[in-house]
């Protein structure tokens, strides 16, 4: 008789945020198949003590030195967990050798890092963190190929794409008879409103998103449709398609995530219910497939599925991120530093919500030369564009 498998150790970045919430919940439900071994954080103490306890990892890593100190007074009797720090134990989380696969779920520029490390150690990669790709796409895929890592998306709409298309994760799509990717966009909370009215937009009202439980950054990106541009330009890396076959339709229910259109006039559609459970199980267990803790779509329940095209007027960093994509790896990465300052500074009550884009067309139009395509380079860039935005928010221009 065989011994059953030994469980697939997992490493997961960030840990406390929105994705490790929803992928600690699916492998809650198959402890048998999974066993978490290492997990990272930003400062979330007390969460990050809830799940040491729990899981047991090996390894945690918590991004604020302070908060590693804390951790390791908090879970002392713990005898078995170490506590690591800073950006070298976000590495060491990354590259645990005991993690098999890593879910890369630290949201922003500060998930690029341990991602590329984890890249480079040949794991089976989770990418959740767009960024990545926005930043630094072309050194990921890259990476990937000489280290032979397995990239699988867990964005809800890359998944889905993922989903429908024949080809193996990472590899290029365009041979594969694929005529068009289509991301879908739920509108956000302010699909239908004048826009002559969103200079009056609250931070409360920006982060009410009426399909998906999210963190408030990436609530105000979707309202923005700035997580859909930063979409189309870790679709085009990842897929290895150009930007005028990356389609984005508004779909108010968000019941259809992805859809891929082939040259014999097939469209394929990936749909379910808004659960980011579903997208990461799916990646988890691939090629199987395993339960997510997530109802089926109930077609005749949602009676209902619109599509319109996205109105400019009312999202215009959907226009930028293009623009970024078309202007090359440097624009993408001054992009993404700008949106976070931006975004930052708006829900800090610093920043009216429709002066958002012009913020970060005013970063774009003043980048320097192009930079190489190293690591140091890229951050370096959209450091740049950090400075650069906070600069021009201290000069209250767009207040």
């Amino acid at each position: 008789m065989m011994d059953a498998a030994e469980p697939t150790g997992i490493a997961l970045l960030g840990a406390t945020g929105s994705i490790g919430a929803s992928s600690l919940d699916v492998i809650a439900r198959h402890m048998d198949r999974y066993r978490v071994v290492a997990l990272s954080a930003h400062r979330d103490v007390a969460a990050m003590e809830r799940l040491c306890r729990r899981f047991r990892p090996a390894l945690v890593a918590m991004a604020d030195p302070h908060a590693a100190a804390a951790l390791r007074r908090q879970i002392s009797d713990l005898g078995d967990t170490a506590v690591a720090e800073g950006a070298a134990g976000q590495a060491a989380v990354a590259t645990h050798a005991e993690a098999q696969t890593v879910i890369a779920g630290i949201v922003g520029a500060a998930g690029l890092a341990p991602c590329l490390a984890a890249v480079e150690a040949g794991r089976r990669v989770l990418i959740a963190n767009k960024e990545a790709l926005v930043v630094a796409g072309s050194l990921i895929m890259n990476a990937a190929r000489r280290s032979g890592a397995v990239l699988l998306p867990i964005d809800s709409e890359h998944n889905g794409l993922f989903q429908c298309l024949p080809a193996r994760p990472g590899q290029p799509v365009s041979l594969a008879g694929v005529e068009r990717l289509v991301l879908t966009a739920s509108g956000g909370p302010f699909r239908d409103r004048d826009p002559a009215t969103l200079s009056e937009v609250t931070v409360a009202e920006a982060c009410a998103h009426p399909n998906w439980s999210m963190g408030r950054k990436i609530s105000v990106d979707s309202a923005t449709m700035m997580n859909k541009g930063l979409e189309v330009i870790e679709a085009c890396r990842f897929f290895g398609l150009p930007a005028d076959q990356v389609e984005v339709v508004v779909h108010p229910q968000s019941y259809v995530h992805a859809l891929v259109q082939y040259r014999d006039g097939s469209t394929l559609a990936q749909m379910g219910n808004p659960d980011m459970r579903t997208p990461i199980a799916n990646a988890l267990a691939w090629p199987e497939r395993v339960a997510a803790g997530v109802a089926p779509l109930d077609l005749v329940g949602a009676g209902r599925l619109d599509f319109a095209a996205p109105d400019d007027q009312r999202f215009p960093c959907l226009a930028l991120a293009r623009a970024a994509l078309k202007a090359g790896r440097g624009a993408t990465a001054a992009l993404n530093g700008a949106n976070e300052v931006a975004v930052a500074e708006f829900l800090r009550g610093g920043l009216r919500y429709d002066r958002i884009a012009g913020v970060i067309e005013e970063t774009l139009a003043a980048r320097p030369a192009e930079p190489d395509d190293t690591l140091e380079a890229l951050i370096g860039h959209e450091q740049w564009a950090r400075r650069q935005t906070t600069e021009s928010l201290q000069r209250g221009r767009h207040r």
